[in-house]
Formats: structure tokens, sequence, C-alpha cells
């Protein structure tokens, strides 16, 4: 997945995950599907600390990899993935372990109008600016 803060990434998960056969979606739920912002989540509250960003990102990265390695079915990486390389590690480790690569991009990062819904329906209350230059910086290649 790619997209910027409140795109409608996880809503596009949740219905494609809702889109299969039951037990598809169960297991992909609870073994295929992750998110960074998922690890910042602390007894139900989502508390952002900036120093363990790149931490996080890679523990996500790990665990993505194993459920890889372990063959899970579907395997998702819901994060905004704005540059190339912040996503190419995901996808080289899928592509090295025998999977079929799907880039989803949710909306259009580069549109003032959707930088601007963005910013007021995203959770993490990112703010306009934030996601401005996160939508210039995005990688559409």
């Amino acid at each position: 997945m790619r997209g910027l803060p409140g795109s409608g990434k996880s809503h596009w998960v949740e219905q494609f995950i809702q889109s299969q056969p039951l037990s598809v979606a169960l297991q992909t739920k609870q073994y295929g599907y992750f998110s960074t912002d998922s690890l910042f989540v602390v007894e139900g509250m989502y508390q952002f600390d900036i120093s363990k960003l790149s931490e996080y990102h890679q523990i996500n990265l790990s665990l993505f990899i194993e459920a890889l390695s372990r063959g899970e079915p579907i395997v998702i990486c819901d994060n905004t993935n704005v540059c190339h390389w912040e996503y190419i590690a995901y996808k080289t480790a899928a592509v090295a372990l025998g999977y079929k690569v799907k880039i989803v991009i949710t909306g259009e990062p580069k549109s003032a109008s959707h930088q601007q819904l963005c910013a007021k329906r995203n959770k993490h209350n990112v703010p306009l600016k934030h996601i401005q230059r996160m939508g210039q910086a995005f990688d559409l290649g």
C-alpha cells in the first residue's frame, strides 16, 4: 500500500480482506497484515514517538518477511511508502520468495484537493503542511 495519511489505505485493505473467503480473510488479518503505525499503539491508544520510527519500520519489515517465509497466502504492508526506497525492501523480499507483488496507490498524492482531504480525515492528526510535503515528495514511479 502507498498513499498519504488519510488517503484510505487502511480502508482499502479492510475492503480487500473482507472480499476474500472467510478462512483467507481471517488468516490475512491475523498473520499477513503489517503496518508500522500498529507498533505505536499502546494499550489501545496511538502514541507516535519520532525517536522510535526507524526502529519500528525495521521491526515491521522483519515481521513482513517472516510472514513471507512462512508462506502466508496474502501479505500486506500498509505504510505511506512515499518514496521508492521506503518500500523496495518489501517488494524485493516478496519477489525473492516467489510472491506476485501488487502496488496499490490510494488517491492522488500530488493533488492539492486530495492533500486537503487527507489532512481532514487522517486519524493521526498529521497537519496539512506535512501532508503537502509528503505529497510533493511522493514518487509515482
